[in-house]
């Protein structure tokens, strides 16, 4: 028998990144929308299917997309980059920024996406810790960039999975580091619309920061996959250079327009979650779990009775999916619940209590 190729030894030695799909009454482990798109956007999309010529290639530029984009945020359509999910977004920003003899730098415990990204396109991974209440300072961030000399810095605000947001003076701190030798800021907001702080209000040309964005989470359209990056053109101008050509499709194109025409709609929505958000969390604190306060669409707890991989798996017989989150780094014994209609919420809450109160134990034993 001949022998079988191998992959690179740090590919061989990584795990993919998956969460469990299985059929469930109630799934909130992902941090979708709990909702569809509004009222009116397929009916639109099919109308917009109909004269696209899907014989011929896609607009490999994304033009009308990334002009809708640039619009939004008042830059140009140069400073704007779309890719399928943010995940391709950050894959490309590292195909052509980090690579082998490169460094990308996170702070743990965050999306576990950004180092099996770099580790995948064979740039080396530096790792700076949160703190208990997975809190980011500038100094831990300027300590080590000045140490480690990273070509490209991951934050992620609002973290994922622990749904806080970094101090007005982290992304400061970590340009005027990365200034001294020329490496560059990736901010990932895929949670961005949920919070009342973004760093895209400080995007320049003359800084290297770039911000990633999603449509999966406020625009409901996961099941399409459909990211953006902004940033400086002579940045983006890179990423179009290691890119598939015609990567990105023109019916998703064509639903990225559509979607931010009903901009009104998804700042609704947004709103309606943060609301719900703030009444799942202080129902939370009624509860023996430690919760942290979340700016995003989803929150971490921590049972106190019983294990982290007991509640989850309690819950799942319940035919309710959350995330278990027991396994990451500084997150022993930790669940990520996702914010999605009242009814859900109230169904987790109700079986959350349930299992709880099975774990007490009971007077004088």
């Amino acid at each position: 028998m001949s022998e079988i190729p191998s992959a690179r030894s740090e590919i061989a030695d990584l795990e993919g990144y998956h969460s469990p799909q299985v059929e469930v009454d109630v799934r909130l482990n992902t941090n979708e929308s709990p909702v569809p798109p509004p009222v009116g956007f397929f009916s639109a999309l099919a109308d917009a299917v109909r004269t696209l010529g899907l014989n011929r290639y896609p607009d490999r530029a994304a033009t009308s997309l990334r002009s809708a984009l640039a619009h939004r945020y008042s830059l140009d359509v140069a400073q704007v980059f779309c890719g399928n999910g943010s995940n391709e977004v950050l894959q490309t920003v590292l195909l052509a920024y980090g690579g082998a003899g490169r460094t990308a730098a996170v702070f743990e415990p965050t999306y576990a996406l950004h180092a099996q990204i770099a580790r995948a396109t064979g740039t080396r991974v530096v790792t700076g810790r949160r703190d208990d209440d997975f809190a980011l300072s500038a100094d831990v961030v300027r300590s080590l960039v000045d140490a480690e000399r990273p070509d490209v810095v991951f934050l992620c605000s609002p973290n994922n999975p622990t749904g806080t947001i970094d101090a007005p003076e982290v992304v400061p701190a970590a340009l005027e580091s990365l200034g001294e030798y020329g490496g560059l800021l990736v901010v990932d907001e895929a949670y961005g619309q949920f919070s009342t702080s973004s760093a895209v209000d400080l995007l320049g040309e003359d800084r290297a920061l770039v911000v990633s964005r999603t449509f999966s989470k406020t625009w409901a359209l996961a099941g399409l996959r459909l990211g953006y990056l902004l940033g400086p053109s002579w940045c983006l101008s890179e990423l179009d250079k290691v890119v598939l050509p015609y990567h990105l499709d023109a019916v998703k194109q064509a639903a990225g327009v559509l979607a931010l025409g009903y901009a009104p709609e998804m700042e609704e929505r947004v709103a309606a979650l943060v609301a719900e958000r703030e009444r799942v969390t202080s129902a939370l604190r009624e509860l023996p779990v430690v919760v942290w306060p979340s700016a995003a669409n989803f929150v971490l707890f921590r049972p106190g009775v019983r294990s982290g991989s007991e509640v989850w798996q309690g819950l799942l017989e319940r035919s309710i999916l959350v995330r278990d989150c027991s396994s990451w780094d500084g997150l022993a014994g930790c669940l990520r619940v996702t914010i999605g209609t009242e009814e859900e919420d109230d169904r987790f809450l109700v079986a959350l209590r349930e299992l709880l109160r099975e774990g007490t134990p009971e007077d004088g034993i």
